[in-house]
């Protein structure tokens, strides 16, 4: 077993389901920290700005960290917007939650122009059909089509909820155009990430419960890859899959930093 110098983290079914805790998850955070070894958690989540994903691990997990261990997919899309735009495009339309808005507003992008240059499609908890009718048209009238992942479920302590994917996908069959896809399994958010720790590829594994997209994030990324079946995709799934994760464990706890 490799020794990492950097560690890529997903949260939602890797650390904890909701409100639920995974208690290995917190033992491994600890032994990381225990010896000064790097780590980020880099989350498809768009709803929560980095102080609440501080805040939410603290209250609900017991687990202490800063806002420089977190780069969520909405700091991620706003970096990319941020550098794609020119000075005079800086506008969106963005169907999400304020940890999206918040992030792309900060970039200095007006959310509350008629005819934007992007249209950015994230997890909403108040969707709505007028909602992805507006971001079909102005897609359609030729705003770039932003999509912050392709997520198909977010686990927590309901179950299996629908992700942003679901309306990504709404919106893709009913423009016909295919989005820019800033979360994984693309590799920009961990590009991005990776410019942080600032360390090499070979120097960092990608830790995640979801195949699709934390592992196949990691393996088009070209870093090692590890899965923890604590959440989304189970072992037999893995099996079927030509590329497999560089480890498979079925807790934190087997893992040694």
């Amino acid at each position: 077993m490799k020794n990492y110098k950097g560690y890529l983290i997903d949260l939602d079914g890797t650390i904890y389901k909701g409100k639920e805790s995974i208690d290995a998850a917190k033992r491994f955070i600890d032994k990381l920290k225990d010896k000064h070894i790097p780590f980020l958690f880099v989350t498809n989540n768009t709803t929560k700005k980095a102080y609440e994903v501080v805040d939410f691990l603290k209250k609900y997990h017991n687990i202490v960290v800063n806002e420089s261990n977190v780069y969520t997919n909405a700091m991620a899309t706003a970096d990319y917007l941020a550098q794609d735009a020119n000075v005079e495009d800086k506008s969106a339309y963005v169907i999400g939650e304020d940890g999206l808005k918040d992030a792309v507003s900060k970039k200095g992008f007006n959310l509350f122009i008629d005819n934007p240059k992007y249209v950015v499609i994230g997890l909403d908890w108040d969707v709505t059909y007028e909602k992805l009718t507006r971001a079909t048209l102005l897609i359609q009238n030729g705003a770039k089509f932003i999509g912050t992942n392709i997520d198909t479920n977010i686990p927590n302590e309901r179950g299996m909820l629908p992700g942003a994917g679901a309306l990504v996908d709404f919106v893709k069959y009913s423009t016909q155009k295919n989005p820019v896809i800033i979360g994984k399994p693309e590799t920009l958010i961990l590009n991005k990430a990776l410019e942080k720790l600032q360390l090499n590829k070979d120097e960092v594994i990608m830790v995640g419960d979801n195949y699709n997209t934390d592992i196949k994030a990691g393996i088009n990324f070209g870093i090692d890859t590890l899965i923890v079946y604590t959440g989304v995709s189970n072992s037999s799934f893995v099996d079927k899959q030509l590329n497999k994760p560089t480890y498979e464990v079925n807790s934190l706890d087997t893992w040694e930093v």
